[in-house]
């Protein structure tokens, strides 16, 4: 890392609101999202009490994650224009703050998800924030364009933590939105980078765009979209099969590889000719994705615990 001093003598007073930004609330409703699916569709029964424990440990490991990613990436988030706002680069939050609250969080949070759960959901949670923080921010971030690829595990645990808090196991039901997950991040982060421009070649970041080109970041935008849809279809040949889910995978799908196809066609002038419309649809489109496919797995799994029945399919 570069020089961080500047953190250190142009901070003023934080606010609530800024220690709270460090735990990166929006990426930490996707964690709490996808691993209170997991918990809710396993089999087996948890108490509501202890349930509610492990989503609120389970959140602050995520939490953690990320004060500690902006603790170690202070340096380049100053540079991006994405994240020039963020507490550290901002003058809020000192990079030690950052530091000691990131450190305490994680500990707080593995040992008391062991506490209130099992020890295999406090295993998958400790490993998770040592993905993202020493795998991802501080080693593959900066090293590889596969940054994104295989750093987009540590985000596709939560559903696999959630399953084991009820479980205290792992599955091919947890595996599989595991791997949804995964396959779902380069798309979407791809699709980021195209329309962010140069904030990643200013920070020295290797993403795909940077080093291997915007033409080629199109084309595995297309690749990963078109392996996602077959994987989250094929969901339905395991427990987690049902009707919503079925046609809810099936029309996000087409949807999906419908707005990959619009940008593997665009040539850079094209994008650049009307603001990258299309890049930044399909990135809210991915946004919209998990969210309901992960919402149709809760349904058909609510709807079978309730007995009821869609044209004989449950």
């Amino acid at each position: 890392m570069s020089d961080t001093s500047f953190d250190s003598s142009q901070t003023t007073e934080a606010s609530f609101g800024d220690y709270f930004a460090l735990l990166k609330p929006r990426v930490m409703s996707l964690v709490v999202f996808t691993a209170l699916v997991g918990l809710l569709v396993a089999p087996g029964s948890v108490h509501p009490i202890e349930g509610f424990a492990a989503i609120l440990f389970i959140a602050l490991g995520g939490g953690a994650s990320g004060a500690l990613n902006m603790w170690y990436d202070a340096d380049i988030d100053r540079i991006m224009k994405r994240t020039q706002k963020r507490p550290i680069p901002a003058g809020k939050v000192t990079r030690d703050e950052a530091f000691a609250i990131g450190i305490a969080l994680s500990c707080l949070s593995v040992i008391m998800l062991g506490l209130a759960s099992n020890l295999v959901a406090a295993g998958l949670l400790a490993f998770t924030i040592f993905f993202y923080v020493v795998i991802y921010t501080m080693w593959l971030k900066r090293s590889t364009p596969q940054n994104i690829v295989i750093g987009g595990a540590a985000g596709a645990f939560p559903p696999m933590i959630g399953w084991a808090v009820s479980t205290g196991g792992i599955s091919i039901e947890s595996i599989m939105m595991f791997a949804i997950t995964f396959f779902w991040t380069p798309p979407h982060f791809w699709a980021l980078a195209l329309f962010m421009k140069s904030d990643y070649s200013d920070a020295k970041v290797p993403m795909l765009t940077v080093t291997h080109g915007r033409r080629n970041t199109r084309i595995q935008i297309f690749a990963y979209t078109v392996l996602l849809a077959a994987l989250s279809v094929g969901m339905s040949f395991t427990a987690l099969n049902g009707p919503v889910f079925l046609a809810t995978a099936v029309i996000l799908n087409l949807l999906f590889i419908k707005g990959a196809w619009t940008i593997l066609r665009r040539t850079e002038e094209q994008a650049e000719g009307d603001n990258y419309a299309a890049e930044r649809s399909f990135f809210k489109l991915s946004l919209l994705y998990l969210f309901l496919l992960f919402t149709a797995i809760l349904a058909d799994a609510v709807l079978v615990r309730m007995g009821i029945s869609l044209g004989g399919w449950v």
